[in-house]
Formats: structure tokens, C-alpha cells, sequence
């Protein structure tokens, strides 16, 4: 899952690490958020419902 981020440091545990990963991977780039559901997300369920369905 995709998270803001505010709670990468949930995740890397440290405020420092977390800010020196985001220095390198956001240095001379565009960061461009969407609104609404992800597709590749809306097709794994997808995908998921019809391989646990009726046999």
C-alpha cells in the first residue's frame, strides 16, 4: 500500500533515516499525487474474487 509521506517513519523507524531516504528519492524530481481509487489495486481484488469463487 501506498502511504503519505508522513508515515514512511511508521515504517523505517527513525525520523532521520526517514528523512535522509526521502532527501535521495525526491531530489530533482515532480512528486504528483491522485485522488481516487488505484486501478492495479482495483484489479488484484478483482483477480482475488474470482479465484475464491465457486469451484
Amino acid at each position: 500500500m501506498n502511504l503519505p509521506f508522513e508515515q514512511w517513519t511508521e515504517v523505517l523507524g527513525s525520523e532521520r533515516l526517514t528523512g535522509a531516504a526521502l532527501d535521495r528519492l525526491t531530489h530533482r524530481c515532480h512528486i504528483l499525487e491522485e485522488k481516487g481509487e488505484s486501478v492495479r489495486l482495483r484489479d488484484a481484488r478483482r483477480r482475488q474474487r474470482r479465484a475464491s469463487g465457486p469451484s
